[in-house]
């Protein structure tokens, strides 16, 4: 009966590395435009949304947006 939960609880080979591919893009987009608008901390953003997009990358841009000075 474990074996049963343990197997179908992990994801496939295929939609594991989809879902790592997904998350790599997703942090070097989010590291890109951190280092593009000079944040100094890029690489600990990006390495955030890789971790956990779904937290990280909101708060970034609400961050971002929050700190733009107007033109």
């Amino acid at each position: 009966m474990l074996s049963y939960v343990l197997l179908t609880a992990l994801p496939n080979p295929p939609a594991f590395v989809l879902a790592v591919v997904i998350a790599a893009a997703i942090s070097m987009a989010v590291f890109r435009h951190a280092d593009k608008h000079g944040n100094t901390h890029a690489t600990a953003w990006g390495v955030g949304a890789f971790l956990a997009a779904g937290v990280v990358v909101p708060v970034y841009f609400l961050r971002y947006w929050l700190s733009r000075k107007p033109s």
